[in-house]
């Protein structure tokens, strides 16, 4: 469906307290450096940056329980977030989430929730990602939050994270969909098949192809729903054409792959929210990633090649 002339609210989120390597908290600056606005702009929407959300370092802050590490910084951000998120949408704008790892998609995807909710109305979750995200504080190997994002977002976890909002589950299983999954943790694969979503692996998208897989995951995202939230991890795509992730895992999609999914999704989905994270810039090439994730954000919003 047609998304053109919306009003674009980008929220950078500068956060690695999240994850098991530093340099994703530079990934909304290397997104917007690949002339993010203009790349929108170009395609007829408004765009307004809020700037970052203020995010402690870890240098300032204790790490606190092992299994659920830097958890108080991590949900007083998810916080600012939701409230970033929720009154965007209020505003009838299309929030645009700059990572930082992936644990902001706790604090996006409650603020669309919550606006929804609202309204009485459900929201459906389309999350591309190597990982699952989808451990709990009894099933993760590192203490990582940014492995949890998923579960959480499910009602599973730690129970400060899991109401943050007010409401949980922030999404049904029925209409949330894992693209991509290549590397995952056994407790989190026990979660993923008890919880229910419908998980689409590479061999899913090696057998079916990417645009088959889409079709579906747009089915049961949309199923009953106001709209879907867009959770994309870079990692998603293999490490030859992007390199600056702190998880990389080879044997991922392609560049043409991903923007076909985008270009599926807004063709045929009804985009409310987009996080785009785990770009990091210490580990890049000329800054090829973050690119990429601004490239996506253009075929996610519209562009076209003819």
């Amino acid at each position: 469906m047609s998304i053109e002339g919306r009003f674009i609210e980008v929220i950078g989120v500068p956060v690695d307290l999240g994850a098991g390597r530093r340099g994703v908290d530079m990934g909304p600056s290397a997104i917007r450096v690949a002339d993010l606005e203009a790349r929108l702009e170009q395609l007829g929407h408004q765009v307004e940056d809020r700037g970052d959300l203020d995010v402690m370092i870890p240098e300032t802050q204790a790490v606190g329980e092992s299994k659920l590490r830097y958890k108080e910084p991590i949900l007083a951000m998810c916080d600012r977030l939701s409230a970033a998120v929720e009154e965007a949408l209020g505003r009838g704008r299309l929030p645009l989430v700059l990572g930082g790892d992936h644990s902001i998609a706790i604090g996006s995807i409650a603020g669309s929730a919550s606006h929804y909710a609202r309204e009485g109305a459900a929201l459906g979750l389309i999350w591309f990602d190597a990982h699952g995200d989808a451990n709990t504080p009894e099933t993760t190997p590192s203490g990582n939050i940014h492995g949890m994002a998923l579960a959480i977002a499910l009602g599973l976890g730690d129970p400060d994270l899991v109401r943050l909002g007010g409401r949980t589950p922030k999404i049904r299983p029925r209409n949330t969909a894992l693209i991509g999954l290549r590397d995952v943790d056994p407790g989190e694969r026990e979660t993923l098949k008890k919880v229910g979503i419908e998980v689409y692996t590479m061999r899913d998208i090696d057998e079916r192809g990417m645009r088959d897989v889409v079709d579906e995951a747009i089915r049961i995202a949309s199923d009953g729903t106001a709209g879907i939230h867009l959770s994309f991890d870079l990692d998603v795509v293999d490490p030859e054409d992007a390199p600056g992730t702190g998880t990389p895992v080879w044997g991922g999609i392609t560049y043409r792959e991903a923007h076909l999914a985008m270009e599926l999704v807004s063709d045929r989905a009804e985009i409310v929210a987009i996080d785009l994270v785990e770009v990091n810039p210490v580990l890049d090439t000329q800054n090829m990633t973050g690119v990429l994730a601004a490239e996506l954000a253009q075929s996610a919003l519209g562009k076209r090649i003819f």
